[in-house]
């Protein structure tokens, strides 16, 4: 999976003879390969990928068939390769990830290239945030893997174990059905402990009448599932049951409102209605959702601050909250593609109730 072709008509649109890609992300995105360790350039006609002995044979198969593959060593640095690649191209005007790399990298490669950098970072901002039918694939395939690890450690989820040993499971049971990594850190809390948004599962031990938030996610072809589930062990109170519903119809009310040329903020508007119209806005501090692909949080967002119109194939996460200090909190979260007309929900893991295990 590569996109060097969209690069190449963004680069037509905004003007651009090419652009160097030293963001890791932005190099698999261009070019389907995740392990460069050098550079990416694409020009309006052509596309070079430049690594070092230790890449270069599996970049050559993954990569082949979409850009010049080619080695720099201590005979041909990074350096030289680039300069003879923007000669061969004609580069005048050449855009980089100005948010990226440091003040400092831009200045030195603006100097050792020996031409001006432009800000190009908005280019891969735009074409990321609506995927193709092959990332959702990959999305999906991501998503369906946490739910399967989901399945199991809930058959196994008891009073007694830590917050880190129910981690330990999620996480093994994620590489055992073909996850390629963590998509970030998973955050499994009990308790009062699950009052805290992105607490750190620690020694804390699950007790009967505990709830446990688990928010986690797998990797498929470099690509994020993001999925929260609270559950109740052993019993749950009227009150507990009360702020799960609470989360749940807030989420419902965002999902119903979520879809492609409405803001990010008016997703979130419609969520944060319900559980501010029940007393409990206070305790919703974050966000509505944030969109996903190769990075866990890519813009846009739907947030109080999410101005931006959300694009035909967004992915973007579901998951408000309700966050009581020193007592609980809860949260669900799903992840949704958006459309037109609306959105399509690829979470297929039960939440119409509180589970009580």
């Amino acid at each position: 999976m590569n996109h060097i072709a969209s690069i190449q008509s963004a680069l037509i649109e905004r003007g651009l003879d090419a652009v160097l890609i030293l963001d890791e992300k932005n190099q698999r995105y261009a070019t389907g390969f995740p392990f460069t360790d050098g550079a990416v350039l694409v020009s309006r006609e052509d596309a070079w990928l430049l690594t070092d002995s230790r890449y270069i044979e599996a970049a050559e198969k993954a990569a082949g068939s979409c850009c010049r593959v080619q080695l720099f060593d201590r005979e041909h640095s990074l350096l030289s390769r680039l300069r003879a690649a923007l000669q061969q191209a004609h580069v005048e005007k050449l855009g980089a990830e100005e948010e990226s790399l440091s003040h400092a990298r831009f200045l030195s490669l603006e100097k050792d290239l020996g031409l001006p950098l432009e800000q190009a970072q908005a280019l891969f901002r735009q074409l990321r945030a609506s995927k193709t039918p092959e990332e959702i694939e990959s999305l999906i395939q991501a998503q369906r893997i946490s739910e399967a690890a989901l399945e199991e450690t809930l058959q196994i989820l008891r009073p007694g174990m830590t917050e880190k040993e129910l981690a330990a499971e999620l996480v093994y049971r994620m590489l055992r059905h073909g996850s390629e990594g963590n998509a970030f850190d998973p955050i499994v809390v009990t308790g009062a402990n699950t009052s805290m948004p992105h607490g750190i599962p620690g020694d804390a031990v699950i007790q009967p009448g505990d709830f446990v938030t688990m928010d986690f996610g797998s990797l498929k072809n470099g690509y994020c599932s993001d999925m929260t589930r609270t559950v109740a062990v052993g019993h749950a109170t009227e009150e507990m049951r009360n702020v799960y519903g609470i989360v749940l119809e807030a989420q419902l009310a965002g999902i119903a409102a979520a879809r492609a040329g409405i803001s990010g903020k008016a997703i979130d508007a419609a969520a944060r209605a319900v559980i501010e119209q029940r007393g409990y806005g206070p305790y919703f501090g974050h966000g509505f959702g944030h969109s996903l692909g190769l990075d866990i949080h890519e813009p846009p967002s739907a947030g109080l601050a999410g101005e931006e119109l959300m694009p035909v194939g967004a992915v973007c996460s579901a998951e408000p909250g309700i966050y009581l200090p020193g007592r609980f909190g809860v949260r669900i979260e799903d992840v949704m593609i958006l459309r037109e007309d609306g959105c399509q929900v690829i979470t297929r893991a039960p939440k119409d109730q509180l589970l009580v295990l």
